[in-house]
């Protein structure tokens, strides 16, 4: 069972709510918390790992034969993300715009295209008691992270005694989102209740959708006066609020200062019961 913890914009508590849960459930379970927002992974910040590995991550970027290329340009109509360009009948390659498809290599009618690796990043993984924590780090300057973040997920299949895995997501609706999240069993959508909260969380309502993955909401930062903002849209689109983080100083101080809420302050563990309820049911 994979839960995907997502978000329509940063700041939400995404990690906070990824965090805390994997915290809760490993008290009855082995489960493993996968750390997807490789751009800025903070989760090792608040669970303090000594990595027992670390495995570098490449992909392949097209090279082209200058003798047998023709310049017929067929890899240039195909390539979706404007990567190639047919200069003078010679092929330019803008690798930072590559996406790792291998469809010019495929294409190309006279095996003119070899692949060379480029490192995009790290995984590294931790054991803490029963948590396996993964986590991918991007290499600087690198603009590509989806190839990291499978390989991230595809660590994951190492832990055969873990029934649950829960993806902490890249904030936004764009592609690193979309590759971790488009396998998940169930997603969480966190969000806050603000105009910007909304305005967002509608954004990453619409994506999931498209994925046809079925989903509720967190409301994170929770207080009466503001809550209708998201309740009000919530109740008119037939879509569960499966939980209110409230608004706390005290939990906003101690996660200033990397420590688990719930650990800290075990009363703030009620407010993810239903969460902890909803994913149990799921895994049965």
């Amino acid at each position: 069972m994979k839960i995907a913890i997502a978000s329509g914009k940063g700041g939400t508590g995404k990690s906070t709510i990824a965090l805390n849960l994997a915290y809760i459930l490993t008290q009855e379970d082995n489960i493993t918390l996968l750390d997807c927002d490789v751009e800025e992974p903070n989760c090792y910040l608040f669970l303090k790992p000594e990595f027992a590995d670390n495995k570098k991550v490449y992909r392949n970027i097209p090279e082209f034969s200058n003798e047998k290329c023709t310049g017929c340009g067929k890899c240039v109509q195909l390539c979706q993300f404007n990567c190639l360009a047919l200069v003078k009948n010679k092929i330019i390659c803008f690798p930072e715009l590559c996406h790792d498809c291998g469809g010019c290599k495929l294409i190309c009618p006279t095996n003119a295209v070899t692949e060379s690796k480029q490192e995009v990043g790290a995984v590294e993984y931790a054991q803490i008691n029963n948590l396996n924590f993964v986590h991918g780090k991007l290499r600087i300057s690198e603009a590509m992270s989806p190839p990291l973040i499978k390989e991230v997920k595809n660590y994951a299949n190492n832990f055969k005694n873990a029934k649950l895995q829960i993806i902490d997501c890249p904030p936004g609706t764009s592609c690193p989102v979309i590759a971790a999240t488009e396998d998940a069993d169930y997603a969480l959508m966190v969000t806050e209740p603000t105009p910007f909260g909304l305005n967002d969380l509608k954004l990453a309502v619409d994506m999931v959708k498209e994925l046809n993955i079925p989903f509720s909401i967190v409301i994170n930062r929770s207080t009466k006066e503001n809550d209708h903002i998201i309740e009000t849209y919530a109740k008119q689109n037939n879509i569960k609020i499966a939980a209110k983080i409230p608004d706390s100083m005290k939990a906003a101080q101690v996660y200033s200062k990397g420590e688990l809420i719930v650990k800290e302050m075990p009363e703030f563990e009620q407010y993810f019961e239903p969460i902890t309820l909803l994913i149990k049911d799921l895994v049965k």
